[in-house]
């Protein structure tokens, strides 16, 4: 019994003990996670002595009311307007005399491109000569018998005779005129003295030689492409938006466009919208100018661009972009605790970002800040990195 007696009292010993220990250890343990959370809060605590702080150039703001754009993204091609693109042949056939222009070359509006030689061309001046000498031979025959005609002394067919053939000559005459000019050839320095074998074909618009086909020698037919011209004034962009943005964008909404692999950026403005969608890629044709065409002379038509268009503005709680610091994909800032004794001390505090325009960026949980609550706007980058 005695023994009994002693092994239930060791057993009820025990039991005392043990809750006492799980309790112990319990303590430990929450000790040991407050002393975590009070590391971490210490560790996202940054002072700065007012020294440092000037050093520094360090500076301290606050939330402010920005609008940010609705972004639009958008790709095309530069290009320019259908007037300032030209294909040159020439009107009347030949054989290519002299030729001399290379792509890339610059030339102005009327400078004279090539020659072209064909002994056809001598018909046409001898047929001007002659319908120019008998011009002049029936029209003084058409007005005596009109004087004739209206004193009933000739016929009325011979009047009418004498006036159709004044007319039909005067239509050739003027016909062969217009020939001579589309030929480069000034009618009134024609003589039978000088008939000309070639003709010259000019520049009809200024700008940059593209493309040279025709070689010395060779035959042009009036159907025959010569060279092209392309003039890189006024250039635009074609931009491809899809249909389902089609109602974000106005006539008039700034576009800033990038060219491919390249930082520089530069401005543009919708001024026409397509009304029809290309069934196959479903998407809209928007026209844009650049807001400064001399730009357009760094530029090529052809070019590929990225584009990002200005849409519908919103208003929200910002901070400067250089306060917000973007550390392993997670974006942070340094907002103010306290200043004692000219130290300062800064929270690091995670936050979530929006969209960015001009030199501000989104803070979309700007509520959970005090409305009065000081950033560190400007050196916050090394402090957050240290």
């Amino acid at each position: 019994m005695k023994r009994t007696n002693k092994y239930t009292e060791k057993m009820k010993t025990i039991r005392t003990i043990l809750p006492a220990l799980a309790i112990i250890l319990l303590a430990g343990c929450g000790a040991e996670e407050n002393t975590d959370v009070q590391e971490e809060v210490i560790s996202s605590t940054i002072e700065v002595t007012q020294k440092q702080f000037d050093f520094g150039k360090m500076e301290l703001g606050q939330f402010s009311k920005q609008s940010f754009h609705r972004v639009i993204k958008a790709n095309g091609m530069l290009d320019v307007p259908p007037e300032n693109k030209s294909t040159v042949s020439a009107y009347f056939g030949g054989y290519v005399k002299h030729i001399s222009l290379l792509q890339g070359q610059q030339i102005t509006k009327g400078q004279v491109l090539f020659t072209l030689e064909n002994p056809d061309y001598i018909q046409v001046q001898r047929d001007y000569l002659e319908a120019k000498s008998s011009l002049s031979y029936l029209k003084s025959d058409y007005e005596r018998q009109k004087e004739l005609a209206a004193e009933n002394v000739n016929s009325k067919k011979t009047f009418l005779k004498a006036e159709s053939d004044f007319k039909i000559t005067q239509a050739h005459f003027e016909s062969l005129k217009k020939k001579l000019e589309l030929m480069n050839i000034q009618p009134s320095s024609i003589s039978p003295e000088n008939l000309k074998t070639t003709i010259s074909v000019t520049a009809p618009i200024s700008g940059y030689v593209t493309s040279v086909l025709a070689t010395k020698g060779m035959f042009l037919n009036p159907s025959d492409i010569a060279l092209t011209i392309m003039n890189p004034d006024h250039m635009h962009a074609e931009l491809n938006i899809f249909e389902q943005d089609l109602t974000k964008v106005k006539i008039g909404q700034e576009v800033i466009f990038r060219l491919q692999d390249s930082e520089t950026e530069y401005k543009a403005k919708i001024q026409l919208i397509n009304k029809a969608i290309d069934i196959d890629t479903r998407t809209v044709k928007v026209h844009c100018h650049l807001e400064n065409d001399k730009e357009s002379l760094q530029l090529t038509p052809g070019m590929y661009v990225e584009a990002e268009i200005y849409a519908a503005s919103d208003s929200a709680m910002a901070l400067p972009k250089s306060a917000v610091i973007e550390v392993e994909q997670k974006s942070y800032v340094l907002v103010q605790q306290d200043k004692k004794n000219g130290t300062y001390s800064f929270l690091r505090k995670e936050v979530k970002v929006g969209p960015s325009d001009n030199d501000y960026i989104e803070i979309r949980n700007a509520k959970s800040f005090s409305d009065n609550a000081l950033f560190l706007t400007n050196g916050a980058f090394n402090l957050i990195q240290e």
